[in-house]
This record gives structure tokens, sequence and C-alpha cells, in this order.
């Protein structure tokens, strides 16, 4: 057993990271071309018009969402129901309540469901972001709304891509785009509020297909700009998944209208 003083120490300073970590910025909203077709039609796409929302500046941590099962005991790895949350739900802490020595506080915490992703962000006044919020987030560069015609700011988005999924992650924290949202790219895959609804026109889940599971990839059949391959691939990961999924590298991240907004 641990001695007292080790918890109060370990307490003190995730308590100091999530003091410091919550912080929101707004995004003004606006007419968006999405990636996926938003229209009746499966091969045009059509412009969408985002609500201005304020999003989180970075991915939650490791450290935030401990303080979080602290509070939430319904939320410990063993605690939550395997409906909501896999076998594999925060696997890597030492104990339910203690993510150990070996895991650092100021990194985005991974191995965590949709449904508590959520959960976390309901205690925070928040939500997950929608898909089309989070796409338009991601488009932007450190001086550009949207840099998707770039093709070296593609290029060093994929470069992330291309790395083992098995290398530390990151602190968050990292190179801010044009609205004050960091780690987009490059930290970790994040969960949305929609991740089940990717999938939007006919493809082997609508017509009944009993090889769902290997239709990772699917989500390239309605993309409507096929050189976003950094989107495509965040699009077949996410809706491959179940809510109650967790991956060492599915990360999430809060959204809330700003005040005002619906």
């Amino acid at each position: 057993m641990k001695p007292l003083y080790a918890f109060v120490v370990a307490a003190a300073s995730f308590a100091c990271c999530v003091a410091n970590a919550a912080s929101y910025v707004d995004l003004p909203g606006g007419a968006f071309e999405s990636v996926l077709p938003q229209g009746p039609t499966p091969t045009v796409s059509s412009a969408v018009q985002i609500k201005p929302f304020a999003l989180r500046s970075a991915p939650v941590t490791v450290a935030e969402f401990a303080a979080f099962v602290r509070a939430h005991p319904e939320w410990q790895r063993g605690i939550a129901p395997a409906v909501l949350a896999d076998a594999r739900y925060l696997v890597q802490w030492s104990t339910p309540l203690d993510p150990g020595t070996a895991m650092r506080a100021d990194v985005p915490v991974t191995d965590v469901s949709w449904f508590a992703a959520r959960a976390f962000c309901e205690e925070e006044g928040a939500r997950l972001p929608t898909w089309l919020e989070w796409e338009y987030a991601a488009s932007a560069d450190a001086t550009r709304k949207d840099a998707r015609s770039d093709a070296a700011w593609r290029q060093q988005i994929l470069a992330w891509y291309a790395k083992p999924g098995s290398d530390p992650l990151q602190s968050v924290g990292g190179v801010a785009n044009v609205y004050g949202v960091s780690d987009l790219h490059g930290a970790v895959w994040e969960w949305v509020d929609d991740y089940n609804a990717l999938f939007i026109a006919g493809d082997s889940r609508t017509q009944g297909d009993p090889d769902i599971l290997k239709f990772c990839g699917a989500g390239a059949i309605n993309v409507i700009d096929r050189d976003s391959y950094a989107v495509l691939m965040r699009i077949a990961l996410l809706s491959s998944l179940n809510a109650a999924d967790t991956t060492s590298t599915l990360g999430f991240r809060c959204a809330r209208p700003l005040e005002g907004q619906p």
C-alpha cells in the first residue's frame, strides 16, 4: 500500500493541472464545405452553416479525467458497466483511481469510451463536438481558417498517421491554430458526438451486410475530397466504433454553444 503522503502529493499535482487546463475558445462558425456530402445526393457536397460555438483549446488530459473519476465513482474502471465501457477502459492506469507515475498528467487521456467522454463533458456543462464542428476547427492552421488546399500542410498532418501507435503521447498544448485550438492533429484521435452517423449513404451498414466489421474504411465511399486522407482515416475509424469501445490512441475534447446560441 502506498503511504498516505504519496496519495496527497499525487492528488495535489493532478488538481493543479486540472485547475489550469480547462480553457475554451470561441469559434465564429459560418459557411463550411465538409468532405462529407450534406445534401440528398451522395456525390454532391453542399456548404453547411456552422453555428458559433466554444471548443476546448486542448484535449482532456489524464489529470482532468482522474479528477472526474474520483468525483464520480460510477465511472471508475471495474465499476462502469460493460455496456458503457469495454474491457480496455482505462486499462493502463495503475489502479481505478490512480493513473500511476508511468502516466504523465498532462497528456491526453485515452482508453475512454464515448459514454464516459460524454459524461465528462456533461459534468463540465458541455458536450462532445459534432463531426462538422470538429472538422471545421481542424481545417485551420496557425494563420488560415481553411488550410485544406495547401498540400504541404496536408502532408505535415499525414506524417503523424505514419508514426507507430505505441509512441508515447505528447503533452497537450501544441501550436494553436488561428482560433486558438491546439492538438487537433498529431496528438490523438478524438470522439465526436455523432460518430455513428458518419455513414450517410448506401454502404454495407445500410444494406444489411453481415460483414459490418470488414468495412472500417468504408467511410471513403462518400468522401467528396478524396485528397483529404487524414480526415478520411478519422471518419473510417470513428464509423467503425461502438460507443463502449476504447483504444489507446482515442481521446476527446468538449464543446459548448456560445451564450445566446441554442
